[in-house]
């Protein structure tokens, strides 16, 4: 008597299937929340960065930033909150944007000559002036 030919995965099979899924799902579930992560520090920057260029045309037009406090109001961003702060009788400020919520732990600066720096990251703030590294060196 032959035994008919049986159909389907043995208990086997599928525990090997489920064993790659999880070491695919334990390396690609970091690099994807590490990858979300970095996609919401660019419109902290941009702000940042146009920020400083209507601070410019401001102290261009007037001479000054402000008195007792920056003349022009800081631009909103999700998951920052941005600053001004003036120096030097309202002929210097230096503008910052702080995380918040998922963002706690990133804090960026720009101050009036245009240096940009990374205050606060939670791998470390990296050394110059920038905002942005590839590997040990900025990313301009």
């Amino acid at each position: 008597m032959s035994r008919p030919a049986s159909r389907g995965f043995t208990l086997i099979e599928v525990m090997i299937v489920v064993a790659i899924v999880a070491i695919l799902a334990a390396v690609a579930l970091p690099a994807y929340s590490s990858y979300v992560q970095r996609s919401r520090v660019p419109p902290a920057l941009d702000a940042l960065a146009s920020y400083f260029t209507r601070m410019e045309q401001r102290f261009q037009d007037t001479g000054t930033y402000g008195a007792g406090g920056c003349a022009l109001a800081v631009p909103t961003v999700a998951n920052f909150t941005l600053s001004c702060t003036l120096g030097a009788g309202g002929t210097s400020f230096t503008a910052t944007a702080t995380g918040t919520g998922p963002m706690s732990g990133y804090a960026y600066t720009i101050d009036d000559r245009g240096t940009r720096a990374t205050t606060a990251h939670p791998k470390g703030a990296p050394g110059g002036n920038c905002w942005s590294v590839k590997g040990q060196t900025c990313d301009a």
